[in-house]
């Protein structure tokens, strides 16, 4: 991320710039405290393996934060205040519409239901999705995010078994399967062959950018989204939160209709 909002900064005249912290899970209150007494501090984003933690230590969570129990993104207040929010899910979505994919009305698969799997499961939810099914080897978590996403989004229609992938227009794999070359595909090749031509498969791996998943969905006749897409299309999201940007809003951006897309090329 500081690779696609520290230019940006710089290219607006902005006086301010993204920092890595490697903060250890011990370190973590530390890291917020910090967060709290730095004047100078407007916010922090926030990576595995510290978004749950970091949810139970702001002063204030928007609803979809809440609700997952985990942030992404963390606004420091004059007061000192900490105020969070999970836009991975909206960032996923926004690459996802630069290929001509809304999520009203669609069917969608969505592999690993971790931090960036269930912000996305969410983010569908949001913005109209009519059937979701989610899939984890944790099948705790899996009835976890089922009962927070049926309590929130009860027209959802939100499944936890998948024997048949030929009817939906969205598949993800929010695993880290696929960063090395040995890893299996998160869903079998059998299966695969079956998704219909124009599909979406995205990846949230993004090194190597061309995932074997992602080698397998073009090569069946899918469009298919990259990890860096993802992280890339999420800048406007954290900076507008950050209010270091112009200020959107998530799901509105994400359903709007782009004059022109990849799909139609």
């Amino acid at each position: 991320m500081p690779g696609f909002l520290n230019p940006y900064f710089e290219a607006v005249g902005k006086d301010v710039a993204l920092v890595p912290f490697d903060v250890p899970p011990e370190a973590l209150l530390h890291y917020m405290a910090l967060l709290r007494q730095g004047v100078n501090l407007l916010g922090s984003l926030v990576t595995v393996p510290h978004k749950q933690a970091c949810s139970r230590h702001v002063d204030h969570l928007s609803d979809r934060a809440t609700a997952l129990g985990a942030v992404n993104v963390v606004r420091r207040e004059a007061d000192g205040s900490l105020h969070g929010d999970h836009v991975d899910g909206f960032g996923f979505l926004n690459a996802a519409r630069a290929h001509g994919f809304t999520a009203a009305g669609k069917n969608a698969l969505v592999v690993g239901v971790g931090g960036a799997g269930s912000a996305i499961a969410y983010a569908l939810c949001e913005v109209g999705i009519t059937l979701l099914c989610i899939l984890d080897i944790d099948a705790g978590r899996l009835d976890r995010l089922k009962q927070v996403l049926n309590t929130a989004f009860p027209t959802v229609d939100v499944q936890t078994r998948c024997a048949d992938v030929s009817a939906f227009d969205l598949v993800l794999n929010a695993t880290a399967v696929g960063m090395l070359s040995t890893d299996p595909l998160p869903l079998p090749a059998e299966q695969m062959r079956t998704l219909k031509p124009g599909t979406l498969v995205g990846d949230v791996v993004t090194s190597p950018a061309m995932t074997p998943f992602l080698t397998l969905a073009q090569a069946v006749g899918c469009q298919v989204q990259t990890g860096a897409e993802m992280a890339k299309a999420s800048m406007e999201f954290v900076g507008s939160f950050l209010k270091v940007m112009p200020h959107i809003d998530p799901a509105l951006t994400v359903m709007a209709p782009l004059p022109s897309v990849k799909a139609s090329a």
